[in-house]
């Protein structure tokens, strides 16, 4: 493990640095009424909100609105991956009694569902993928532990491509066999990294499992993360079900841009599932549930009795107002960039968490029914306060955090699992932006700085 005690101390500098931020702090302001007079699609966003068009894609889909005579039209939120409803692929393997994270994957990168034989073999493949390489836990992993499992796996990517014997090769074959790796690593990575972030930050003993075969992705990351291996029939399909639903969620998101961003420069698969992981580390991004526990631990600390709907009204208010807890003026996990009516993921997560709750105890069912409140009161009080009509509903990280709490599974790991389950869709759409696309993203910026003369050292102030 990396000793900070042997690195040498660096000068303090702290004086120079806070002068150095105030002048790129000034250098750097920029007025917002330019964003409007150049027409600046801030954060890639129309005026509606919407997303602006840069790509076109035929592997997810996301549908929280029609437009009807120019204007945003409400409907029942979609999620579609090639095609097919994420509700309808829940059910077909809710009915056969399997798991379908693994189907997903599949779907997702060759576009059509499996045949039996086509994924029985696809989930050979991945675990004959699982295992990481000799010497990978020990050198890149426990020698270089990291408080940040997401900032481990990074790195864990990046230095994935030291272990290819042709890494560079963008031919599709090529990427798909790293895709496949990658895929299958992806939880024992995230597995190892956490039990070695436990050792050596938080004091806990060391548990190092194998990924075993035969078991589903699901199961394998509770066995390996878990002291015991143990785990219930139950709490590996709702883990499954939560990464069905975050596999894919079409090329606009952030981290997806991000890798076809990257992609499109022609680098190695690596590089771009990298920029990807390191997207998804964003608290605005893959870190939302994050963002609701906390808020919610927030209004049981400061509602004194959450079963008091006009108390808890009352708080929900003063967030809205901007008058408590991070002053943001939101209540984290209501409301979409897409989704309006609502949003399916949220729906299905909220279903499967009923059969959790039930029996997991007084404490989670108090909970679950106050998220349930929270989602009942929040949209007609945003429409009173911010004096909107925009549609609100639950989004999926309003839910996730609540049901990997009462999976048992630490706050350290909520982000970690969006990428075990993400990287299937990361990986189709960098083989389709290799696939379609021969140009670099390159979108443009319009320079509004002031002009400066050059000035001789000896005359500067």
């Amino acid at each position: 493990m990396l000793n900070l005690n042997d690195i040498e101390a660096v000068p303090d500098h702290s004086e120079m640095i806070a002068r150095m931020s105030a002048q790129a702090r000034h250098a750097d302001e920029i007025n917002n009424g330019l964003y409007e007079r150049y027409n600046v699609k801030r954060g890639l966003r129309n005026a509606d909100g919407s997303g602006v068009l840069v790509g076109l894609t035929s592997i997810g889909e996301v549908r929280g609105y029609i437009i009807v005579e120019n204007e945003k039209a409400p409907i029942e939120g979609r999620l579609l991956y090639r095609g097919i409803d994420i509700d309808r692929l829940v059910e077909g393997c809710k009915k056969d009694h399997r798991f379908g994270f693994e189907e997903c994957c599949y779907l997702l990168l060759c576009g059509k569902l499996p045949t039996k034989s086509e994924l029985e073999s696809f989930k050979e493949m991945l675990d004959d993928n699982r295992r990481l390489p000799n010497g990978f836990a020990e050198d890149m992993i426990m020698k270089a532990p990291s408080p940040d499992i997401m900032n481990k796996l990074a790195r864990c990517v990046l230095a994935s491509y030291s272990y290819d014997d042709d890494p560079d090769d963008t031919d599709t074959e090529n990427v798909m066999r790293q895709c496949i790796r990658l895929i299958g690593q992806f939880p024992t990575m995230t597995a190892y990294a956490y039990q070695a972030k436990s050792h050596y930050y938080d004091g806990k003993s060391l548990y190092i499992h194998n990924p075993q075969r035969g078991l589903s992705t699901s199961e394998n990351l509770l066995q390996m993360i878990r002291p015991d291996s143990k785990y219930t029939q139950l709490e590996a399909e709702i883990l499954d079900l939560c990464l069905m639903i975050h596999a894919e969620h079409g090329g606009g998101n952030n981290s997806t841009f991000a890798v076809h961003v990257v992609t499109s420069t022609g680098t190695d698969t690596y590089s771009s599932i990298a920029a990807a992981v390191g997207s998804l580390k964003g608290p605005k991004h893959g870190g939302a549930n994050l963002r609701v526990m906390n808020m919610i631990e927030d209004i049981k600390a400061h509602v004194n009795n959450i079963d008091d709907d006009g108390e808890l009204k009352d708080y929900l208010a003063k967030l809205l107002r901007g008058e408590a807890y991070d002053r943001s003026g939101l209540v984290y996990g209501i409301g979409h960039a897409v989704y309006t009516l609502s949003d399916p993921r949220a729906n299905l997560l909220k279903n499967k968490a009923r059969e959790l709750v039930e029996i997991s105890g007084p404490e989670f069912q108090r909970e679950f029914r106050l998220l349930e409140r929270i989602e009942e009161f929040t949209p007609d009080l945003f429409a009173e306060i911010k004096h909107s009509d925009k549609h609100l509903c639950a989004n999926v990280d309003f839910y996730s955090g609540l049901v990997y709490s009462m999976l048992n599974i630490p706050k350290t790991l909520f982000t970690p699992i969006f990428a075990i389950s993400r990287i299937s869709g990361w990986c189709a759409h960098r083989i389709e932006e290799l696939a379609i696309t021969n140009r670099i993203i390159r979108p443009a910026y319009k320079n509004v700085g002031k002009k400066q003369q050059y000035e001789d050292l000896s005359e500067r102030v």
